[in-house]
């Protein structure tokens, strides 16, 4: 079963120049391993925040899991043998799950806690800033994988080898690539915008964009 290989919390710090850009800059993506257990709250994870609460904050985004399965790609591919487990800024990193096989509106239990998810992560310049590779989060972004947010259903304890049991699955069509492809411009189909838009479980923006998308006032 999917299994909970990494906790990951860290608060908005500022950085200076570095090999990308000489302007400074402030950010949350920089994150510690938890051990032991962690409560997982309605705001999310103690001790955990975001600089940017617009793009990366609120009820829909409380949680970022990423999958384990893509850092042996990651390692390969950047030549950095060490290259951990939290390095993309996730609070979770969990085994076999992937963007290709979550959907939006999955519901996992994970120890204590339940989770939803809201939708995939668009990643930002601060990935590629975090660890001065400038092309960075355009190659994640290629990929697809950004991770996927989550809001938290039930509060509970959960820690490292806790497995991810799925309880609920709404909307098997629509995966959490299959969305990240239709917002990216990546696919057009607006029958299925049209059709996400009226999902509650997506956030409140990105319906919206769903809805101009299907309306045809807004291209992909």
């Amino acid at each position: 079963m999917p299994e909970l290989h990494a906790i990951h919390v860290g608060m908005p710090a500022d950085y200076g120049a570095d090999a990308i850009s000489d302007q400074p800059w402030r950010s949350g993506i920089h994150k510690t391993p938890v051990t032991g257990r962690i409560w997982v709250g309605r705001e999310g994870l103690p001790g955990d925040g975001q600089e940017n609460q617009k793009a990366h904050g609120g009820p829909f985004r409380r949680v970022l899991v990423y999958s384990a399965e893509h850092y042996p790609a990651w390692r390969t591919e950047l030549e950095i043998a060490d290259f951990p487990y939290g390095a993309f800024g996730e609070n979770f990193t969990v085994s076999e799950l992937t963007e290709e096989t979550v959907c939006l509106g999955d519901v996992y239990a994970v120890g204590e806690a339940v989770i939803r998810v809201a939708q995939p992560r668009q990643p930002c310049y601060k990935i590629a800033r975090r660890w001065g590779i400038k092309d960075l989060t355009a190659r994640v972004e290629r990929k697809g994988w950004g991770g996927w947010y989550n809001s938290v259903l039930q509060e509970g304890f959960v820690e490292v080898g806790n497995t991810f049991t799925l309880q609920e699955r709404p909307y098997p069509e629509y995966t959490v690539a299959f969305v990240n492809d239709l917002i990216s411009e990546k696919r057009h189909d607006p029958q299925a915008a049209g059709a996400l838009a009226q999902i509650d479980a997506l956030t409140d923006t990105w319906r919206e964009k769903f809805a101009r998308i299907a309306d045809g006032i807004e291209s992909q």
